[in-house]
């Protein structure tokens, strides 16, 4: 038997009625081909045998014999045809070597999909910058790099083109020219049908379900929409995998994706230059065209293009109408009741933007309906969207993508996952309960949930906007203010909605705090300001940075319009979920409100005929909320203040915390922590739900915290800073004293007492004999930025000090007390002795987190949300 078939360039032979075996898929363009397979019987079964051989060429037709007359066009960006379950691109001339910016997204998911961000209909996949580009008969997608640039003015700019070079994603036949020879027709049929990963599931959906191929009988092309400045491809594709989300025995995986290609504007916004003063997400590129004598890294922010319709008017001071306003369409998906509550966190904006001078630059609007335009799509690219997951996730999230070339923002599809409101319900009981009874209750109004819903879709926006996490701003407020009534219904809980600074936990019972949420505030206001002021001019980037440079330094030194990078823990003024300008005092204030919730859950949250799920959540939340407040005081050991400057501004950029602020946080510990914090156990309560684990709960949270604050990259700090500052400084000499006096009180230790000393001798002893190395690769400085401060714990003088420390802890060690006791002290000597004489081989840690010991304290409330 014999069968005759056409080789596709871009396809492998896998089956006709038997195995073939016809060599590998070529990776470059090459003739058809004819691939005979001839199968011989044998005795054991049949054989089969490839010969493969040159086939005819197919030359470049008429249009109208490929694409019949009666075809109908969908006329758009590009032109395209259906002939035969094939789709045909029509490309002008006009829009060949134009950038185009690509965006896959997932439009429908199968359940169960457990790889973040990449889980429901709506959320991206890939994106990247097309060019199509015309070669002899053939068209090629080109990616162009924008990593490194120089002005076409510039004596370097053919040395950059020269070392640029565009990577070529894809080649086509040219298979006819268009009517008036103005443009070419080629056939995308196989592109879009095949596993190109530019356009298709992400690396990490592949490698979490073990995707091997794709199945091209399962997938196939649903539609090929085109619009003026847009094309949008909805794909239907489905994955050989070893893994499945719904069930294994159909050993393949399916996704529904669109990949919208919208062409860039031809003359690319002006950019605006990055400073680290002011918080936005930005890019950057190596610019070898300018006059530094070294490559110099330039970087450009993250905005909308916003131009005023009247510039005579804008430039009088009047607030005008920006020439395209920002839209966000809500997702049809959303639950009515909510709707509402979004479209207000997206217009609360507009006050923002009017420091910018624009009125109505922002909108929020329902999506329309099919009836209303049946061409509108969540998926489009020229559409930005609140896109609703029915998920079980508690977070949401504010993407944007921007132009490579200038950081103009051009589209944002929001992620809002359901259960964000399970978060919202935890944090606004557990920090506000003490002094609001509109929280103390299991489930919230619609209105009490709407305006919670509120507050996080206008922080999500302000990421869409460009702003990033601003984890400096709540330190702007002094804690005594946040009990203020006039003060907090003015200004809220901090100067900008972008910090993590959620619900008030400060006010006390009395003080008739009300409004106990975030707020879009002064600096949001002042950095929109400094993003979208609009000059007129066509003035330069460098123009511009003149006159921002001078908007800045006036701000300078004003805790209201200062900007404090996320990740950093060096600096106490940067932290997540924190309140005020003193921790000490912000976390007393927040402690007292926990020890009046704690008792009361059960009678807040009382639901007859359910079980205790939510007593213990709450419970455990608390629990949680505690701990933040141990992390908020452990930051300002060892910390810096951490200030961009520019050398024509005074002070310092880094300077260390003040040795009296540092002492003060370890008698806070010593206080609140190392003294047994016994309000957390309340055995009426427990009894509910508490199946024996409250004793290693509070030990995780007493020597997590220990871990922390003993980490050696802060004990490196502090000897960094006794060598600066002498006794201005606080040392780790003092540090291990003040410890010591709050970890081995007199007296016969508890369980809890007992479980906290032993943590602190196996601190102690990991600081003597472990080494702790940083991330192969990253560079000591960055590392440091962060907190992770080198040091070389050998030869360094913290084991010195530790050996000290340890010799002390033994020798005060007491002989009596009851059975337990004795056997604690005696297993303390024993664990001293082998930390000053180690016995076992020396573990090489890596960079620690700051958790110390900490294992098994539930870890999903600390993850970061919003």
């Amino acid at each position: 038997m014999t069968k005759l078939i056409r080789a596709n360039t871009y396809l492998c032979i896998t089956a006709i009625t038997i195995a073939v075996i016809a060599g590998s898929c070529k990776t470059k363009k090459e003739a058809a081909q004819t691939v005979t397979i001839k199968t011989t019987a044998t005795a054991s079964g049949s054989s089969a045998t490839a010969t493969i051989g040159p086939g005819k060429k197919e030359g470049i037709k008429k249009f109208g014999d490929l694409i019949p007359a009666k075809t109908q066009v969908d006329k758009g960006l590009f032109n395209t045809y259906k002939v035969e379950g094939k789709y045909y691109y029509e490309i002008p001339d006009s829009l060949l070597n134009r950038e185009m910016l690509v965006v896959t997204r997932l439009a429908k998911t199968p359940a169960n999909v457990k790889v973040p961000n990449q889980q429901y209909g709506g959320e991206e996949a890939n994106d990247q910058v097309w060019k199509w580009e015309r070669h002899d008969k053939q068209v090629f997608i080109r990616v162009p790099s924008y990593s490194i640039r120089a002005d076409s003015t510039s004596d370097m700019y053919r040395s950059v083109k020269n070392s640029n070079l565009d990577v070529v994603l894809a080649s086509f036949d040219i298979k006819a020219y268009n009517k008036d020879t103005t443009g070419v027709v080629i056939d995308v049929t196989d592109f879009y049908n095949g596993d190109i990963a530019a356009i298709g599931i992400a690396d990490e959906v592949k490698k979490f379900y073990k995707i091997s191929t794709l199945d091209n009988s399962r997938s196939f092309i649903d539609t090929i929409k085109s619009f003026p400045i847009n094309t949008e491809t909805r794909v239907l594709k489905t994955y050989r995998a070893a893994e499945s989300p719904t069930d294994n025995t159909n050993a393949a995986i399916t996704f529904e994706l669109n990949t919208s290609m919208l062409l860039l504007p031809k003359a690319p916004m002006e950019a605006r230059l990055r400073d680290d003063r002011v918080g936005f997400f930005g890019q950057s590129q190596t610019d070898y065209g300018t006059d530094a004598q070294k490559a110099e890294v330039t970087s450009y922010i993250h905005r909308w293009k916003l131009e005023p319709k009247d510039e005579a008017a804008y430039a009088r001071g009047e607030l005008v109408e920006p020439k395209k306003q920002i839209v966000f369409y809500i997702d049809p998906a959303t639950p009515k009741k909510w709707v509402p509550y979004l479209i207000q966190g997206i217009n609360d904006w507009q006050k923002a933007f009017e420091a910018a001078g624009f009125k109505n630059a922002i909108v929020g609007k329902v999506a329309p309906t099919a009836k209303e335009d049946p061409e509108f799509s969540t998926e489009d690219a020229r559409y930005s969207v609140v896109r609703y997951f029915a998920s079980n996730v508690e977070n949401a999230y504010g993407p944007h993508l921007s132009d490579p070339r200038t950081g103009e923002i051009l589209e944002s599809h929001v992620g809002w996952y359901h259960n964000v409101m399970q978060l919202l319900r935890n944090w606004y009981f557990v920090q506000t309960a003490a002094v609001n009874p509109a929280a103390r209750k299991a489930k919230f109004t619609d209105e009490q949930m709407g305006e919670l819903i509120r507050f996080v879709s206008s922080h999500e926006i302000g990421h869409t906007l460009g702003l990033p996490h601003n984890f400096g701003s709540s330190y702007a407020y002094p804690v005594d203010s946040l009990r203020s009534k006039t003060f907090t219904d003015k200004h809220g809980t901090a100067p900008s909605i972008m910090d993590y600074a959620r619900f008030n936990y400060i006010a006390q019972p009395g003080d008739g705090v009300t409004h106990l949420y975030p707020q879009i505030g002064e600096y949001d206001m002042w950095a929109i300001k400094w993003g979208y002021t609009w000059f007129p001019g066509k003035k330069t980037a460098q123009q511009e940075k003149e006159i921002l440079d001078v908007w800045t330094k006036e701000k300078a030194g004003n805790p209201l319009y200062f900007y404090g990078r996320q990740g950093t823990s060096i600096d106490p003024r940067l932290q997540s979920e924190d309140l005020g300008d003193n921790a000490m005092k912000a976390s007393t204030y927040g402690i007292a409100n926990l020890k009046r919730i704690l008792p009361n859950i059960e009678k807040w949250t009382y639901q007859p005929g359910k079980d205790y799920d939510d007593l213990e959540e709450l419970y455990g939340e608390i629990l949680t909320q505690f701990y933040r407040y141990m992390g908020h005081v452990a930051t300002n050991i060892g910390g810096f203040n951490e200030n961009s400057k520019t050398y024509d501004q005074k002070g310092p950029v880094y300077d260390f915390v003040a040795k009296n602020r540092q002492h003060d946080a370890v008698l806070f510990f010593n206080k609140e922590l190392f003294t047994t914090p016994l309000w957390m156990i309340d055995s009426q309560e427990l009894s509910k739900f508490d199946n024996g684990v409250m004793l290693n709960r509070i030990k995780s949270v007493q020597v997590g915290t220990l871990g922390n604050v003993l980490s050696p990259y802060r004990l490196s700090r502090m000897y960094d800073n006794e060598t600066k500052n002498g006794t201005k400084a606080y040392t780790v000499t003092e540090l291990l004293t003040d410890l010591r006096a709050g970890i081995f009180t007199s007296g016969r230790p508890d369980a809890f007492k007992r479980n906290l000393q032993r943590g602190y001798v196996e601190n102690l002893k990991s600081l003597l004999n472990d080494d702790f190395k940083g991330i192969p690769g990253v560079p000591a400085a960055v590392l440091a930025s962060y907190g992770v401060t080198p040091i070389n714990a050998a030869l360094s003088d913290i084991r010195p000090m530790v050996r000290a420390e340890l010799k002390v802890i033994d020798a005060k060690l007491p002989k009596d007390g009851d059975a337990i006791t004795r056997a604690h002290y005696t297993d303390l000597h024993q664990r001293i002795k082998e930390a000053l004489n180690p016995t076992r081989p020396v573990v090489n840690l890596p960079v620690a987190g700051g958790r110390g010991l900490n294992d098994d304290l539930p870890k999903k409330s600390e993850l970061e949300n919003f």
